[in-house]
């Protein structure tokens, strides 16, 4: 398993759905490009509903780590785009986030409100890195 080192410096507000320093070191460093909210077959999951697209991505973001022999605790930073960002979504977002890092530090993260994806029906995508032996 990488080492990876959560920090919570003096000076900055500790919030516990991210952490804002993680230092890493291991063999692997993994990319994941946006994850939206598509199945298998390509065909969108739960349209209109944040809760449940916010879900999709990051359960394609576990097919992604599977595939390069890791898991979410090897997430050091997250990027999330949602689009027409209010701040009322926050919580509904980290709720079906957190579920994935639970009994574990958080990543690094960083929500960025965009006005579209690539698709009209996408309301968010995440994209990761990742570090692992």
């Amino acid at each position: 398993m990488p080492k990876l080192d959560h920090l919570r410096p003096s000076g900055l507000h500790n919030n516990p759905a991210y952490s804002h320093v993680v230092t890493a070191s291991g063999a692997r460093t993994i990319y994941i490009s946006g994850q939206v909210s598509v199945d298998e077959e390509g065909r969108i999951v739960g349209e209109g509903d944040i809760a449940a697209q916010t879900t999709q991505v990051m359960q394609n973001l576990g097919h992604a780590l599977k595939a390069a022999n890791a898991n979410y605790a090897n997430i050091v930073k997250i990027t999330t785009f949602v689009v027409n960002y209010k701040p009322e979504l926050r919580p509904i977002i980290g709720k079906a986030r957190s579920a994935f890092f639970e009994g574990m530090e958080p990543p690094a993260s960083t929500l960025v409100g965009v006005s579209a994806l690539a698709a009209p029906e996408w309301l968010i995508e995440i994209e990761a890195v990742a570090v692992a032996d």
